[in-house]
């Protein structure tokens, strides 16, 4: 298990407890551990604070004690990686619910939801500017670029209801698609007028550039918010019942953790390769998400939280009739 110099050592203690419960329950138990069908993962992961019990979990050794050897790769949005994930790159993703569900209703991916991974909270996520813009309000951002990670997903679909909310028709407002790193280099150079930037992109960039907030997403109809979510497809699923089950044990131990230690989220933040990781000065600042755990069998969620983000798509981007029980694992 790798703790880097001056790691606190909460991870470490909650990590070692947890795997000698988990120890002490198998020798207890009438069967010996499953066998695991495949034991190396390629993982893809938006590298944003959503992704925390994650990040948790790789660099505090969960994984390895599932006996998951687990190769993570960044991704510019859930809506980037579906189409590799259905061909099988990917065997495991993280990303925003929305694109997810709307490559589910489309028939692009036959996904399941397998675990929680995010709560929007205050300041994680929000719409950001310049400190010498005349922009000072929502009110104008209209006829301005907004620039986002990817269309009609989940930030457009925050920033949507906080406009609406406000009296402002998204529609007079223009997305731009733009990687997050690449955001407060456009915002310096006038080429858009603001941006939606989740932590920990928000905390580095009003450290580095110095970017002000214009408001916070986490108000009205989208307080804490479900953000984002473990996926697989059905395929896999039903091909590596065992393997899934071990990365759901480890998943949900690293989001126990990141929800009830702000320690270990930090030391994981950093520990992400750059230029994704964050500094000592931005972790401390970093605002946190809620990191949902579930103590039922593999693959459970909340229906009802899920059910939410539904509704929500289809008040703001005309999604139609979609029945959310048909990416939810039976028997959870």
């Amino acid at each position: 298990m790798r703790i880097r110099g001056g790691r606190s050592r909460t991870l470490m203690v909650a990590a070692v407890a947890l795997v000698l419960a988990a120890g002490c329950s198998s020798r207890g138990a009438a069967t010996a551990t499953p066998r695991l069908e495949k034991t190396d993962l390629n993982v893809a992961v938006v590298p944003a604070l959503d992704s925390a019990g994650f990040f948790v979990a790789l660099y505090g050794g969960l994984f390895k004690a599932q006996g998951l050897n687990v190769h993570f790769t960044p991704a510019t949005s859930s809506e980037t990686v579906i189409a590799d994930q259905v061909k099988g790159q990917f065997d495991v993703t993280l990303g925003n619910y929305v694109s997810y569900i709307q490559a589910q209703q489309r028939r692009e991916a036959d996904l399941y939801i397998v675990a929680e991974a995010s709560m929007m909270g205050p300041a994680t996520q929000g719409i950001y500017t310049m400190p010498d813009s005349r922009i000072t309000n929502l009110s104008g951002l209209e006829g301005k670029t907004i620039a986002i990670n990817a269309p009609k997903n989940i930030l457009y679909l925050l920033a949507a209801s906080v406009l609406a909310e406000h009296g402002i028709k998204p529609s007079l407002v223009h997305f731009a698609s733009v990687p997050f790193p690449n955001m407060t280099a456009k915002l310096q150079s006038g080429a858009i007028s603001a941006a939606l930037l989740p932590e920990p992109f928000a905390s580095g960039a009003e450290q580095a550039q110095g970017v002000v907030p214009l408001a916070d997403l986490n108000q009205g109809a989208t307080t804490a918010f479900p953000v984002a979510g473990y996926v697989v497809t059905k395929q896999w699923a039903a091909k590596y019942p065992n393997t899934r089950a071990a990365f759901y044990k480890a998943i949900e131990e690293g989001q126990q953790i990141a929800d009830t230690s702000r320690a270990d989220v930090e030391a994981a933040m950093m520990d992400i390769p750059a230029p994704f990781g964050v500094s000592r000065q931005t972790a401390a600042v970093l605002a946190l998400d809620s990191y949902p755990v579930s103590h039922g069998p593999a693959g459970s969620v909340d229906k009802i939280r899920l059910e939410r983000v539904v509704n929500v798509m289809q008040q703001f981007i005309e999604f139609p009739k979609f029945n959310i029980g048909t990416m939810l694992m039976p028997g959870t």
